[in-house]
């Protein structure tokens, strides 16, 4: 798998883009992207966003940075606008809205082609295994912080 770089999206100015293909098992009846499916496109892009700038979480879980630590989703609001169908190859695009305390907020965009057709608001929370709210290891937020809106994302 190693060999397969792009297997995690790519990092670009502003934001992480994954690629993605709908498969019957994403549609309903119809032939278009179920609902639930766009959640499931959302959180591998922000795990595959993650993933390249180096927070891992199965390092989280370990706690290789200290406390065993992991996400949580707070909150997601979904605007649906246009459907998308089996076949279609999307570009789920994230991007770091906001970092704060033990919160991040991130902008995700799923495109097809230059149309828009769903984005989403999505804040995490940084917690624990007793699930309280935690601030990021001081290394993990080091990276993150690379990545918030106006940095300088080169490395």
């Amino acid at each position: 798998m190693s060999d397969w770089p792009d297997l995690a999206g790519r990092l670009e100015d502003g934001g992480h883009v994954l690629p993605v293909r709908v498969y019957y098992e994403d549609t309903d009846f119809t032939g278009i992207v179920y609902h639930g499916a766009y959640v499931r496109f959302f959180e591998r892009a922000r795990s595959d966003f993650l993933r390249l700038i180096g927070i891992h979480h199965r390092e989280m879980a370990e706690g290789t940075h200290g406390a065993s630590l992991a996400f949580a989703v707070k909150t997601m609001t979904l605007d649906f606008q246009k459907p998308a169908r089996i076949d279609d190859v999307l570009e789920v695009r994230t991007s770091l809205a906001e970092y704060k305390g033990a919160r991040i907020r991130l902008d995700q965009l799923i495109y097809r082609g230059e149309e828009l057709l769903i984005s989403a608001a999505v804040t995490v929370a940084i917690i624990t295994s007793q699930g309280r709210p935690t601030r990021l290891p001081q290394v993990l937020s080091e990276k993150l912080v690379r990545h918030a809106p106006g940095e300088n994302t080169d490395g």
